[in-house]
C-alpha cells in the first residue's frame, strides 16, 4: 500500500512544471558560482577546492533550501484544494503513508537535484583545466547535503501540510535560512537542519569532518527527520482528521 501512494504522488509529478525548476535553479546558482570564480582567479587558488567554496555557497545556504521548500509546497498543493485533505484523510490508507510517500519523492528529487549539482561542478572544473580528478570529498559532501536536505524537507513537508498558503511555507523556509546561518558561525551548527545542510555539504569549511562529528552529524539529522515526521504524521490523525 505504501508503494501505491509513493506512486500516486510520483503520478503528481508527471505533468507539472516542477522539474524545470529542479534543472534550473542548481544550474544557475553554478554559474553565479563559477562567475564569481572566474572573476577571482587571483585570489582563490587551490583550483577544486576554491571553486566548491564559490558555487555551493551560493547553492546550499539559499538556492536548494529555497528548492526544497517549494518542492514540499507544490506536493501538498492538491491537497489544499477544494479540501481534498479530507477526501485523503478518509480513503483506506494509513495515515503514516501519506507523509511517508511525500517525504519519499521529496528524497528522491533532491536526490536528483544533488546528482545533477555534482555532475556540473565537475563539467565546470574540467572547464577550468582542473583535469578530470574531483576531490575525493565531493561525494561525502553530496551525501551529507542530500541527508541534511531531507531533514529539512520533513519540516517544509509538515509547515506546508498546515498551512494552505503556497507562499507562506517558502517564506519560512527562506528565514530559516539566515537562523542555519547564524547558528553555524556561532558553532552551533548540529542543532538546527539549515546549518546541519551548511556543515555537511562542507560550504564553509572544506575539511573533512572529525569521527565524533561526523557521528553527531548524522545522528542530529536522523533525530529531525523521525522526529519532525513523527510530528507530522499526529497532525495528520489529530487535527486534521478532527476538522
Amino acid at each position: 500500500m505504501l508503494i501505491r501512494c509513493i506512486g500516486a504522488e510520483w503520478l503528481k509529478l508527471r505533468r507539472s512544471r516542477l522539474w524545470l525548476i529542479l534543472v534550473s535553479l542548481p544550474a544557475f546558482s553554478m554559474m553565479i558560482g563559477c562567475a564569481n570564480f572566474a572573476n577571482n582567479l587571483g585570489v582563490l587558488q587551490n583550483e577544486w577546492y576554491s571553486l566548491w567554496t564559490q558555487v555551493s555557497l551560493f547553492y546550499g545556504e539559499f538556492f536548494l533550501p529555497i528548492l526544497i521548500a517549494i518542492c514540499c509546497a507544490y506536493l501538498c498543493r492538491l491537497e489544499h484544494l477544494n479540501k481534498n485533505w479530507h477526501l485523503l484523510l478518509t480513503a483506506p490508507v494509513p495515515v503514516a503513508y501519506t507523509f511517508i510517500a511525500k517525504l519519499t519523492i521529496t528524497a528522491v528529487l533532491l536526490g536528483f537535484v544533488q546528482g545533477m549539482f555534482a555532475l556540473l561542478f565537475i563539467g565546470a572544473g574540467v572547464a577550468f583545466g582542473f583535469g578530470y580528478e574531483p576531490p575525493a570529498e565531493l561525494a561525502g559532501w553530496i551525501v551529507r547535503g542530500w541527508f541534511a536536505a531531507v531533514a529539512i524537507g520533513a519540516v517544509q513537508l509538515l509547515l506546508s501540510m498546515r498551512m494552505q498558503s503556497f507562499a507562506a511555507p517558502i517564506g519560512i523556509g527562506l528565514c530559516a535560512v539566515f537562523v542555519g546561518f547564524g547558528l553555524y558561525v556561532a558553532k552551533l551548527g548540529l542543532l538546527f537542519p539549515h546549518s546541519l545542510l551548511t556543515l555537511g555539504m562542507g560550504v564553509l569549511d572544506q575539511q573533512a569532518l572529525p569521527a565524533a562529528k561526523l557521528g553527531l552529524f548524522y545522528a542530529m539529522t536522523s533525530a529531525y527527520i523521525i522526529l519532525v515526521s513523527a510530528l507530522a504524521i499526529r497532525r495528520l490523525r489529530t487535527a486534521d482528521a478532527a476538522a
